[in-house]
């Protein structure tokens, strides 16, 4: 089986060679650019299997560059950035990044969400155990065309929004733990990271509640994880 052909962008040109000097070892085919740019005319010449995307570079800042990548190359991303605080901010505009991960990173922390990004990708085209319409109250799930109506009306979700709410419409009206459900939508390798499912319920609760603070469908289960709840409209 190929391996996958990563792209890396940034700016640091020492960062560049160590990363794909690394990224080659753990069997990975690394290519590198230092400006959006310059990788988007590369990864139009060759759609890469991944792409690490550093948020802070010159020219065509990271987000931006986030957005044409979804739209003309549709491969996952995984942002990576230093600005920790600014993160949920970041991740808040919802252009559709799979993944993130912070500098300074261990290296075998960032392996471990390529694998999991990578993984996931793989899952998604033939539907697999997603496949289905699942309709909960005036929600519809349509795993096949990936999309998301809320009384009739089509709703923007970003990736990971997607998956995080068809697990929890999967077992409609039961309370699914928050360590179940990063296995389920993240993989193993976040297991110890509840922050990241807080983050993703809040975008999903400004998006389907009509009043966020005081959620109806998403509902909290306090010390034990999230339950989806039918609401008509």
């Amino acid at each position: 089986m190929p391996s996958a052909h990563i792209l890396l962008v940034d700016d640091d040109a020492l960062l560049r060679r160590s990363l794909a000097f690394n990224l080659e070892r753990a069997g990975y085919r690394a290519e590198t650019a230092a400006s959006a740019e310059d990788a988007l005319a590369v990864a139009a010449r060759e759609a890469p299997d991944l792409i690490l995307l550093d948020i802070g570079l010159p020219g065509m800042d990271g987000m931006e560059a986030l957005r044409l990548f979804r739209e003309r190359i549709g491969v996952p991303v995984v942002l990576l950035t230093a600005r920790r605080r600014e993160l949920d901010e970041v991740l808040g505009l919802e252009l559709g990044a799979d993944d993130y991960v912070t500098k300074p990173y261990d290296l075998d922390v960032l392996l471990a969400h390529i694998k999991a990004v990578l993984r996931r990708s793989e899952r998604i085209p033939g539907g697999g155990e997603t496949s289905g319409v699942l309709t909960v109250g005036d929600l519809t799930i349509d795993a096949d065309a990936h999309t998301v109506t809320l009384g009739g009306k089509l709703l923007e979700l970003a990736p990971r929004e997607f998956d995080l709410l068809h697990a929890l419409a999967l077992q409609v009206g039961r309370v699914v733990s928050v360590d179940d459900l990063l296995a389920q939508v993240w993989g193993a390798e976040y297991a110890g990271e509840p922050q990241v499912i807080y983050v993703h319920i809040r975008w999903l609760r400004e998006k389907l509640e009509a009043d966020p603070t005081h959620p109806r469908r998403l509902v909290t289960v306090r010390g034990v994880g999230y339950r989806l709840e039918p609401q008509e409209a």
